[in-house]
């Protein structure tokens, strides 16, 4: 399965996947220029709620526990976990905030915790809310 990313257009000629933005959590430091969410289930190991004053935490929009230790036992399972996650995204409720946002032309940030930076939930959940914005 192929994945392409989208380059929505917004109002000022920018693409809205500029309004995404992703960041390790233990590469952020406070403070943010734009709303930020952590996106994980659990708290990162070693960052202190001082380090991510301002962040709000949104472990509902995170992978399931059974989805996150699913895909951790098998990383080469990454097409699989991304259908398997799109349609937890689809089921939820919590994207609602994020879309609110960018569909007012807010930048976000979302931190996530993962090692990878090309296999991992924030990728598919910023592609998530760029399909959903070009509805």
């Amino acid at each position: 399965m192929t994945y392409h990313y989208l380059y929505l257009k917004n109002e000022a000629g920018g693409r809205m996947s500029d309004l995404i933005h992703l960041i390790r959590v233990y590469d952020a430091h406070a403070p943010f220029s734009s709303p930020t969410f952590l996106i994980d289930r659990l708290w990162p190991r070693g960052i202190s709620k001082a380090r991510l004053e301002g962040v709000e935490w949104f472990k509902d929009i995170a992978p399931s526990s059974e989805l996150r230790k699913w895909f951790h036992a098998e990383p080469e399972r990454w097409a699989e976990f991304v259908d398997y996650y799109r349609n937890e995204l689809v089921q939820g409720s919590a994207c609602g905030r994020l879309l609110t946002l960018l569909e007012q032309k807010q930048a976000i940030t979302l931190l996530y915790g993962s090692k990878d930076a090309q296999h991992n939930h924030a990728i598919v959940l910023r592609d998530f809310l760029l399909e959903r914005l070009a509805r």
